[in-house]
């Protein structure tokens, strides 16, 4: 399943890193895509969309939608 979610305060490399890690960490067989322009994270896979929303938000960012 295919999720998109708007992050707020990625701003660097390092940011995006942290976030797939993340996600990674709860869904090793993911797809993440960081669009730090967009302030778009998109995320193929399998997890609940709260679960890789709470994820991103453990990391110190804010999940916009």
């Amino acid at each position: 399943m295919n999720q998109i979610f708007i992050v707020e305060g990625m701003t660097c490399g390092h940011c995006e890193k942290a976030v797939t890690k993340a996600l990674l960490a709860l869904d090793p067989q993911a797809q993440v895509v960081i669009d730090r322009t967009q302030h778009t994270v998109q995320v193929q896979s399998q997890q609940a969309r709260e679960a890789l929303a709470q994820a991103i938000a453990d990391e110190g960012y804010r999940v916009l939608a």
